[in-house]
Parts: structure tokens; sequence; C-alpha cells
């Protein structure tokens, strides 16, 4: 990999030039251990390159920290107290240097690249260029953007989306990083237009978990706090990867460990942070050798997680014939549980054999983790994306469920659910009303507050919303944040279905694939990022956000935006809204953009649990929203009770010749962005395109480590035909995984997962189980 830089005034850095050779990556072996002195120097290094030394001194001193700002990164949440020193993780800083760099995108910069360049470009070349600057405008027969007007840039929305026949030919998609405060008024903004078209970016990641866990508990969300994990006899990790993923997580993962915590981690792939974690700000994690972190590692077959919760559940009640009363918690069924007698009878019946088909793993190795399960008082169990993409999440999640259920593991100190978020604000985003089908006590609060009449038809999620714009009943676009050409699946059909817009507008901080994507009109509009100051007619303000585990406080930028020319989320929705919806609407859209303390008295006065916002959020840690079964074991569920799940077993068998793929991130990523070219805990350098293969499964298909392959998914679909997608070459590197498994990086891969191929009930993208065949490019070994 070579970079040019060509500086010029305040030092700043224009047209990054990124080459590198994706034939020229290379495995050197996964790493046993995460964290260490590597990934402070790292993180040193990605902040002094891209903002300088005084810069990154500035942000990463206040980053996470009470008076600064929430870390852009994951939703993993601070500790109550006093904060370390250094309140943040390798990504968090990577994460900090990309929306704090000093580089910056100007007018002149598409001036000199047209549309056509840019598109040949790659992700990671276009994620180092810098901040956006300017808004600037794509018109139909255009092959460059230009600079606007911000008013012109309002003009343009409020036009197209007059022309439509229906509001509802609109979408509205908003990603996690926006506050609440931002949230809330872009809701505001969509409801009053007319329509409930406000998919996001849940609907791709844990809105299988929500809809779980409002079957089974009754709210959508985890039901444990960071001092729970410290608490706990055994944490359960399923389908997540802390070490690259929520890397803070670590080091409450430590604590816990040093209380006595057994740590239990099911994953396919044995990953670095689950292995081994040296915490650089401890002697041990300097000089010494860290400390083990899972206890048990459960290398399982993708997607046989359902079948492994379903005969850990056949073991517990076996094992309560033998003691009964001392493995299930019968006092806490009997009085909050509903349906146990139905899951009893069908988890009494469950194959262990099929078991053990399913999942890969050995009897003995099940019999321990039962074991391990109950011996335990007080259990957590986190799970992220590894559980909710798949075809059967839901199901698999309500097993999960049905296990802390059964033991009274909710509404107890040290026990708990906890789905681990990624996206840094994804779960405030829904708590403020960014969800399609928002209920109607949400709704009728908004109307009394504001004098408006909000619809009340339910809107489209994202898969819907791509199929929507692919058939030509949707025709405008607008992306809050995010990068929705190459978070969503199925990247040919998305990207189709962006170009038949009549127009696409994206609110963004940098440069991404989704500019380049565009309807036949296309605005970019230059947004403020968490680090930045943010004055409105000179007074300085402040947003909030929710973490993972529902606690609410205060983020507050402090750098220099990149221009004068970029403006806060809320203002560009505030302003967009005066021009769309006219001087007489009864939403007083300047007011709530000049002081965000009015936005936080509308959202204490709309939202459930958020009396007396302003004051609240300022306490020092902020304050942690109601969750009414962690706190008074209350289900607000159809029963009233929490309900166990009763669900046929499902698994996902391998056809002969072929692969299940999941799709997963590099550890020089987040989401759709791309910090570098490595996965040092994986063991890759210098590119992205590699399939990571069974070693016999390499051997089966004829081919050996470094070889080229394409990637050919498969999926049947209603029709009962076979439809196929191809992604074209990928290094093989032999790699632990169970035998019929493989795994490769997405958004290269998103193109594999077939629009139509989702969760039953949350239509989430099935992005870890594709079937595919590996087929050998030309002068390489042939497939087996």
């Amino acid at each position: 990999m070579g970079i040019r830089r060509r500086m010029t005034g305040r030092d700043v850095t224009q047209d990054i030039a990124v080459t590198y050779d994706e034939h020229t990556a290379v495995s050197t072996g996964p790493e046993h251990e995460a964290a260490g002195v590597k990934a402070v120097m790292v993180s040193l290094q990605r902040g002094v390159t891209s903002m300088g030394p005084l810069r990154t001194a500035a942000a990463l001193v206040r980053l996470n920290q009470r008076k600064g700002f929430d870390c852009p990164g994951c939703a993993w949440p601070e500790e109550h107290g006093g904060r370390k020193f250094a309140e943040f993780c390798e990504n968090g800083a990577k994460a900090v240097a990309e929306e704090a760099t000093k580089r910056v995108v100007t007018p002149d910069f598409f001036a000199r690249h047209s549309l056509a360049d840019l598109r040949e470009r790659p992700e990671y070349w276009l994620s180092q260029q810098g901040r956006l600057t300017h808004p600037v405008i794509l018109r139909e027969g255009d092959d460059h953007y230009r600079p606007i007007s911000w008013d012109h840039a309002y003009h343009v929305i409020a036009q197209h989306l007059r022309a439509l026949d229906s509001p509802d030919e609109a979408i509205f998609y908003t990603s996690g990083r926006t506050s609440n405060e931002a949230a809330f008024v872009y809701q505001l903004l969509v409801r009053s237009f007319g329509t409930n078209n406000l998919p996001d970016c849940s609907n791709m990641c844990h809105e299988s978990s929500g809809a779980s866990l409002t079957d089974s508990i009754g709210i959508g969300k985890g039901s444990v706090t960071v001092e729970d994990l410290e608490e706990a006899d055994v944490i359960l990790i399923a389908g997540q990867n802390p070490g690259t993923n929520h890397p803070r997580m670590l080091s409450v993962l430590e604590k816990a460990k040093a209380n006595g915590a057994k740590i239990i981690a099911i994953n396919p792939l044995p990953e670095a942070g689950l292995m081994r974690f040296k915490d650089p700000q401890k002697v041990h994690g300097v000089v010494g050798h860290g400390i083990g972190i899972a206890d048990e590692f459960v290398q399982i077959r993708l997607g046989g997680d359902m079948a492994l919760f379903a005969g850990l559940g056949r073991l517990l009640l076996e094992a309560d014939d033998q003691a009964p009363g001392t493995v299930i918690d019968r006092a806490f069924v009997a009085e909050h549980c509903a349906n146990f007698e139905a899951y009893e009878a069908q988890t009494r019946a469950v194959d262990l054999d099929t078991v053990l088909e399913a999942t890969g793993i050995d009897r003995a190795q099940l019999d321990r983790v039962a074991q391990m399960l109950i011996g335990s008082q007080r259990t957590i169990a986190c799970w992220a994306m590894g559980l909710t993409q798949h075809r059967h999440a839901v199901p698999m999640i309500s097993e999960l469920t049905n296990l802390l259920l059964m033991r009274g593991m909710i509404g107890k100190s040290g026990a708990g659910l906890c789905p681990v978020r990624g996206h840094s604000n994804v779960q405030g985003d829904r708590t403020m009303g960014i969800w399609e089908q928002m209920p109607e006590d949400f709704l009728a609060a908004l109307d009394d507050r504001f004098g408006i009449v909000s619809p009340r038809k339910h809107g489209m999620d994202t898969v819907d919303a791509i199929r929507a714009m692919r058939d030509g009943r949707a025709s405008v676009f607008m992306g809050m944040g995010g990068n929705f050409a190459l978070a969503t699946p199925d990247t040919a059909v998305t990207d189709a279905a962006l170009r038949s817009c009549s127009l696409t507008v994206q609110v963004s901080t940098k440069l991404n694939r989704s500019h380049l994507t565009t309807g036949r009109t296309a605005l970019i509009l230059p947004s403020l990022g968490r680090t930045d100051k943010d004055l409105q007619d000179g007074a300085k303000q402040q947003v909030s956000v929710e973490d993972s585990m529902s606690m609410v406080h205060l983020s507050r930028g402090s750098l220099q935006p990149p221009s004068e020319h970029v403006r806060s989320e809320v203002a560009i929705v505030c302003e967009l809204a005066q021009a769309l919806l006219g001087a007489d609407h009864p939403v007083p859209w300047d007011a709530l953009r000049r002081d965000y303390d009015r936005v936080r008295d509308a959202i204490a006065a709309v939202v459930p649990g958020c009396a007396d916002y302003n004051r609240r959020v300022r306490q020092p840690d902020g304050f942690q929203l109601p969750h009414p079964p962690r706190d008074a074991r209350e289900f607000p569920t159809t029963t009233g009770k929490a309900n166990f799940a009763v669900n046929p077993l499902e698994w996902i068998p391998v056809p002969e010749g072929r692969l299940i793929l999941q799709t997963l991130r590099s550890h020089d990523q987040y989401n759709t962005t791309i910090y570098g070219l490595d996965d040092r805990y994986r063991g890759v350098k210098g590119g992205r395109r590699v399939i990571f293969m069974n070693p016999a499964d390499v051997e089966a298909f004829g081919l050996t480590e470094g070889d080229r392959v394409d990637l050919v998914s498969e999926f049947t679909g209603g029709t009962g035909e076979v439809e196929e997608r191809r992604a074209e070459d990928f290094m093989v590197v032999p790699y632990s995984t169970p035998r019929g498994n493989a795994a490769s990086y997405y958004p290269e891969t998103n193109s594999l997962v077939a629009l139509d191929h989702v969760s039953a009930r949350s239509n989430t993208p099935v992005s870890k189980a594709v079937q595919i065949r590996v087929e050998a490019r030309a002068g390489v070994g042939a497939r087996g």
C-alpha cells in the first residue's frame, strides 16, 4: 500500500492517493490476544496521521469523558463513577481520527473528479479523502457535483417531495450515529410530512433481538448494566466479537473474571478478544501475558446456536429432575412466566444427536457448558450479529431467553439479557421514534405536543424500502448519515434501486459509496460530527445519546468544524422542515434549531421514560431509561408475563460441494468505514478480498492457500428457482472455522446476500448464512 499526500494551507491533505493491489494481500496467521501496547501505538499513529499531534491530544483526552463527547463508534456504555484517563479503545481512536481528520473534500475536489472517476475508486480511497465542507448537487445529466447554497438545496428537496403523488413515495433512512435530538426532529419532520417510512440501520442488525425480546419479556432492549456484568457468575457470549467490535467490553470482562466469573464464548471463529486480553493501562497488559477470557470456547457451526440452546435446556430440565428445585427457579416460573409447560414438553423431546450434528460440538462439551449454567446463580447472555442475521434469528434468540427464564435470571443483579448494539446511538434513535411501526401512545403524544396529525399506517423498513425503490413505488431517498449503498444487501439490486430515484439526498460527514450511487438528481449535505463544536446563533449546543444498556447522557463536541458551511443535523432537519412545510406549520422549527433544550423538552413530553429530560441528562452519568422486567420483574407482554417461546428446531445443513458463508468485519473497519487494509487479529495484511476456509475444505475443493477464487451465492426464492450472485477474485486463507463454514468481509460480500433472504418476522438480511460455491479462477486449482 502506498499513500501519496499533497499538503496545502492549513496542513490539510487533499487528494490522498491510496493505491494497493489486492493480489499482494498476505496471511501471517491469527493473533491470540487483543489490545496491548500494539493497540496503543496503532491508535496514536492513526490519530497523528489524520489529525496532527495537537488535535489528536485534544480529541482523545475528551473521548468518552463526562465533559467530553461520546465515541462515534460502538454503543458500549461507560462505567459509572470515575473514568480512566484514556477511556477509549483502538477502534474508538480510529473512529475519532476518521471524523476529526484535517483532510477536507472541497468543491475543488469535485471539480477535479467526475462521478465516473470516483466510481472507479475503492471505498478505502474515498474514506481517506477527508471531511465534506460544502453542500453540493449533481443535477440530472451532469457528471460532476457542483456547489449549491443551503437554501437552494432545501428548495430542491422540498420541490421533489411536494411533487410526489403520496408522502409514502419518500424514504427517510437513519444511521446509528444520529443524536437523540436529531433523531427526534427527523421523525417529527417525516411524520409531519405524512409518512412512517423511517427505515434505519437497526433493521439490518438487532431487529431480530427487538422482535424476540418484545415477545418474550415485553421490551426490545437488554436488561443488564455494566455493574451486572461485573457481578455475574457466568457470562455467555454468543455470535459476538468484542475484540474488534466492542473492545472496551474486554476491560469489563477482565473485572468480571477477577470477581470469579466464568465466560463461555460461542462463535464459529476463535476471535482474539475472546481468547486473551492485554489491558495497556495495567502492568500485566504491558509486560505480562494479560488474562485469558474464555473458560470454554464452543466453536459452533453457523446457525447451530438454536440447537445448542435447546439441548442445554433439555440437560437443565434433566438436572432438575435429579435434584428438584435446585436448577429450575419454579417460584419465578410460576409467578412471572407463561407457556412453560409447552416449552418443557418440547424441550424434553429434543434429540441430543441432532443437537451435536447441528452444532458440530461433542457431547462432553455440551455437558460441560450445561454444568457451568447449572452452577451459576447469576448468568448473563450477550449476543450480537452472529445470532441476529439468520433466517431463524428470532426463535434462536427466544431459545436463549428461555434458558435464562427457566432459571429466573431476569430482574436480579448480575443476571439478564444483553444484546450488544453496534452503532453508537442506534438504540437511542429507536427510542426517539425512528421506527416504521411506532406504537399509538407515542404517535398520540407527538400529535398532542405539536398539533400535527401523524400517519398511522406502518411504513417501510430497510429491505422493503429497497424493494419499493426497485419497483418504482418510491422515488425520493434521504439518508441521515450512514452509507446505505454499501450497508445494505444485494448490492447490485440496491444500486439499481437508488439510481431509479428522482432524487437522493445524503447527510454526511465524509465521502462514501452512497454519494456515487445517485438518483437522477443528488445532493450531499455536510454535517457536523460528534467531535465538532456545535454553535447555533452563537450559543454552544450539546446533544444526547443512549448506549446499549439504556443509559442516556450528554455529548459535547469541542473541535473546530472543517468548514463554516457545515451544519448540524438538527439544523439541517429544522431548516428543511421550514422550507418544506411552510411558515404556518405548528411545529416551532426555528426555536428547536436555536436551542436544543427546546428539543429535549419535547422529548420529555413525548417519549416514555424521559420526563424531566433536561435536568436528568445533565447529571454526571446521565440517567437510565426504565425497564420493567429489570426494575420490577414486570413484563408488558400480551399475557402480562414473561413468555416461554416454543418453536420448531432449525439449523443449517451444508449441501454437498457447498459452503455456508458469514460476512463479518475486519479489525481495521467499522461497519462500512474502512480504516485500513490489515486485519491484525486474523493475520491478514494488505487486502480485504479473502475467504477464510477450514483447511480440510480447502483441500477437498482442490485448492491451496493463496489461490484466487470467485464466490457464487445460491438462494432459492419464492418461485422455487435458484438465484445466483457472484463476487469475484478472493484469496483463499485456511483458518480455524467449522467444516462447511467460511467467512469473508463485508461490504465486499454484501452482493452475495439476496434481498429476499431475510429473517422471518424481523426482515433482517441473512448475512451470516449465505450458501455459496467456490469457483477457482483461471489458472488456479479446480474444485473437487
